[in-house]
């Protein structure tokens, strides 16, 4: 992560909710898979209501990268790329 600075206060609140929802996503998706996605209630079968927790978690945290600008691959540096071994023979 050192490619990514976010030095301003905003930002690093940000960063830490964003990594607050991804372990409440984490954790209901254990209890998920304990519990199964489709529980049996009196009225019949549902979804399991931590799908909707957890897929909530993840939008947010999917929503608060975004926002930060870490959806994106940094640059790694200037300069002509390699010839990668593209038939390229040296002389």
């Amino acid at each position: 992560m050192s490619a990514y600075a976010i030095e301003d206060v905003g930002g690093q609140e940000l960063l830490a909710q964003a990594c607050a929802a991804s372990d409440r996503a984490e954790s209901c998706r254990e209890i998920i898979n304990q519990e199964g996605e489709i529980v049996t209630t009196r009225s019949g079968r549902r979804d399991h209501p931590l799908l909707r927790r957890q897929l909530a978690a993840r939008s947010f945290v999917t929503k608060t990268l975004t926002r930060l600008g870490l959806d994106v691959q940094p640059v790694k540096g200037v300069g002509r790329p390699g010839s990668g071994g593209l038939g390229v023979t040296e002389r």
